[in-house]
């Protein structure tokens, strides 16, 4: 990684954009943010920076030549765009034949072939977890009371499940209790769905035991792990929390985690566990 270039973080929405550029600002590597307009947050104007359209390729690259950019990070929450109410430029419309075959198919086939144009245009994308390895989730209970058996058994489960779903382009996050998969996340994200669970809770449509249900979260097979990283943080425990689940387990060394000393205070005062898995299949 060019250590002495700035780096590119092009930011959507969430925490994860801040805390990437100050774990690099801590390592002495300069930043410059590409701000997505609509989509990130102000936060990151503290930073050398230039506002830019999410159909705005042509500019994207031209801002970070500018800066002079060599390595580029995407990070950040982004509902997939509709093609045909984006305002492109002709960065954009160069690539357009290109993008319309990207869109027909998954995130990942999106995201990936995205990742491609930018190296095209002779960029280096790297990961966060590259960047800042301080995000990533660590080996092992990180907070909450320590899984049991059959925790384990529905982990093991889920992620099985989870590489079963992935050729097809879904299910990076499950909702599973006592061997009961009881939702899998789609286009509405781990909030959506854990907001979803929450509401079947309410309704009686879900009704757990005393200390059942679990978030497993997994990168799936072929999920490029550059720009598209399973995450967690303060707010998934909380949502968590809300649809009466017991734990959360992630796959250790490929989950960020944004401000992983609150995400363990929030789970203690839960009562949820946090639990980093191995790389292997089971837990």
């Amino acid at each position: 990684m060019s250590e002495t270039t700035p780096l590119g973080i092009i930011a959507g929405a969430g925490a994860f954009p801040l805390a990437l550029a100050r774990a690099a600002e801590a390592q002495g590597r300069p930043v410059f943010a590409i701000l997505l307009k609509g989509i990130a947050g102000k936060e990151l104007e503290a930073y050398p920076h230039a506002w830019v359209g999410i159909g705005q390729f042509g500019a994207i690259c031209a801002q970070a030549r500018r800066a002079g950019c060599r390595d580029l990070v995407l990070i950040g929450s982004l509902v997939r765009p509709n093609l045909w109410t984006t305002l492109p430029d002709i960065g954009a419309l160069k690539t357009l034949p290109e993008v319309l075959r990207l869109y027909r198919g998954g995130d990942d086939h999106l995201l990936s072939g995205i990742a491609r144009l930018f190296e095209r245009e002779g960029f280096r994308l790297v990961g966060a977890h590259e960047v800042a390895p301080g995000l990533v989730m660590p080996e092992g209970r990180l907070a909450g009371p320590e899984p049991d058996a059959d925790d384990r058994d529905d982990i093991a489960m889920a992620r099985a499940a989870i590489a079963a779903l992935g050729p097809y382009d879904v299910g990076q996050g499950i909702v599973i209790g006592r061997r009961r998969i009881v939702a899998v996340e789609g286009a509405e994200g781990t909030d959506g769905m854990l907001e979803r669970c929450a509401a079947m809770v309410a309704s009686g449509r879900i009704r757990w035991g005393k200390g059942v249900g679990i978030l497993v979260k997994a990168p799936k097979p072929q999920q490029d792990r550059r720009i598209d990283m399973p995450a967690i943080g303060p707010a998934t425990v909380d949502k968590a929390a809300a649809a009466g689940l017991r734990g959360i387990a992630v796959v250790a060394g490929s989950t960020l985690v944004v401000e992983m000393d609150e995400v363990v205070r929030r789970a203690d005062r839960h009562g949820v566990f946090v639990l980093g898995v191995g790389a292997e299949a089971g837990p």
